[in-house]
């Protein structure tokens, strides 16, 4: 089985940092630990089987299919298999306005 280097872009992992941050501070470090570690191990499993997620639905009514997404909800992992690697651009909660947060982070690249 081949293996697919996976790379956190500088905004994804400020991404990581914010949700700790945010969860720490309303629900306890231990939680914030938690969902940190989920989310990490979520987006190691992309090294394996990157093709699994979907393409967002935001993205594709524009056409536009190079992205996937994977999910520990509400959160959602973004991110694009560019060879034989695994771009996260883009770690955020689902409940936000996601054509704006995805038009911000990647169409405006």
């Amino acid at each position: 089985m081949k293996r697919f280097e996976v790379l956190l872009t500088e905004d994804a992992a400020r991404d990581l940092d914010e949700i700790y941050d945010y969860v720490a501070e309303r629900e306890g470090l231990s939680r914030a630990s938690h969902v940190l570690d989920r989310v990490e191990q979520l987006v190691k499993n992309l090294a394996e089987f990157p093709e699994r997620g979907a393409h967002p639905k935001e993205l594709v009514s524009l056409g536009i299919r190079d992205y996937r997404q994977i999910f520990f909800k509400p959160y959602r992992v973004i991110y694009r298999v560019v060879g034989q690697r695994v771009y996260v651009y883009l770690i955020v909660d689902g409940r936000r306005d996601m054509q704006t947060v995805l038009a911000r982070r990647l169409l405006e690249e």
